[in-house]
C-alpha cells in the first residue's frame, strides 16, 4: 500500500520545503505536487515528495483522521507505516 502523510509546510526554497509532521521536520521535494505551495500550506507527503496540495476545507478532517490512526496500538499496521513515514531513514530532518 502507498502512504501519504500530511505535513505543514514552514518553508520553501526552490523546489524543496521544510516541513512539519507532528514535531518532526524534513525536506521535502516539490518536483511533483499539483500546485504551487507555501510557508502554511498542508501537503501530502510519499516518500520525500510532495504529492498534493491539501485544499483549505479538507486540513481539518484529513489531519483528525491521521490523529486517530496514530493514535491507535502499535499493532495496527497502517499506523505504523504512518510512524515510518514520518520518522524517516537517515539524516534529511531539518
Amino acid at each position: 500500500m502507498c502512504l501519504g502523510v500530511p505535513g505543514k509546510v514552514i518553508d520553501v526554497q526552490g523546489s524543496v520545503a521544510t516541513v512539519d509532521f507532528w514535531g518532526v521536520r524534513r525536506q521535502v521535494r516539490l518536483d511533483v505536487v499539483d500546485e504551487p505551495v507555501e510557508p502554511g500550506d498542508y501537503i501530502l507527503n510519499h516518500v520525500g515528495y510532495a504529492i498534493r496540495r491539501i485544499p483549505t476545507g479538507e486540513i481539518e478532517a484529513t489531519l483528525a483522521l491521521y490523529e486517530e490512526l496514530l493514535a491507535r496500538a502499535d499493532a495496527d499496521l497502517m499506523a505504523a507505516d504512518i510512524r515510518g513515514e514520518i520518522q524517516g531513514v537517515g539524516d534529511d530532518r531539518a
